[in-house]
């Protein structure tokens, strides 16, 4: 429709840069590029040597500095969150269980996703389910296998330590309290994380109890980063922490 040629050269994608970066976030349009250079790859060889070329990577450069807006992170948690929110919940189960995932995404480092299932039923897979029978708990720690997540590129999961905390809240106590809940209620149940009603515990679940306690700078990856923050500001090598 504008004549221009079927080949993509640097004067193609230059343009075809200059539109989506007044549609998205430029950020996202390197991306885009990405994506259809691995398309068109096959059919024009060249084309990874059009998006390498300066007038490409210029344009990018330009609107990034031009139309980007600002990266918004979530604030990571600290140990005085952590308290605030057992101060909030009661001795209900579900609230149990909210703080005890709470608390092991915090002292293990874990995503969220790796506690939880994802919202889209189409997504849950019995295969990322944490099993009660991988537990084992000890005066000083409790362990368990999380037999997949997003960095276990060999499906060989990973055993998630966390030692009992000389500083409150301890996350140990916290969990055992939710695991004799649990074995009370669900004893035949293979699965670890259960909720009241004996669902797996989804996304929204998790994060509708979040919301109840924290304002919006507080997301499931503050967990994480929480964690992380907390074990480098007590002088935790950086190999540890990763």
């Amino acid at each position: 429709i504008h004549r221009f040629p079927i080949e993509p050269t640097a004067d193609t994608l230059s343009l075809y840069a200059t539109f989506m970066c007044h549609q998205i976030e430029p950020r996202s349009v390197d991306s885009y590029l990405s994506g259809i250079c691995s398309e068109l790859e096959p059919f024009f060889p060249a084309v990874r040597a059009a998006r390498a070329a300066p007038l490409v990577s210029r344009t990018l450069r330009g609107f990034k500095r031009l139309r980007s807006r600002p990266i918004v992170r979530k604030r990571a948690l600290v140990r005085d969150d952590l308290a605030r929110a057992l101060s909030c919940l009661t001795t209900s189960y579900d609230d149990t269980l909210f703080a005890a995932i709470l608390l092991t995404g915090f002292h293990a480092l874990l995503r969220l996703g790796e506690l939880v299932w994802p919202d889209n039923a189409a997504l849950q897979s019995y295969r990322k389910i944490t099993m009660r029978a991988s537990v084992k708990v000890t005066a000083s720690a409790y362990e368990y296998l999380l037999p997949a997540h997003k960095a276990d590129r060999f499906f060989e999961g990973n055993h998630v330590l966390i030692k009992r905390s000389a500083v409150a809240p301890d996350p140990l106590s916290i969990f055992s309290t939710f695991l004799t809940a649990r074995d009370s209620l669900f004893p035949l149940r293979a699965e670890l994380w259960l909720r009241s009603s004996g669902a797996v515990p989804t996304r929204a679940w998790f994060m509708r109890k979040l919301r109840s306690i924290f304002p919006r700078d507080i997301a499931g990856h503050s967990m994480r980063a929480g964690g992380a923050t907390s074990l480098a500001a007590a002088g935790a090598p950086p190999a540890t922490i990763q």
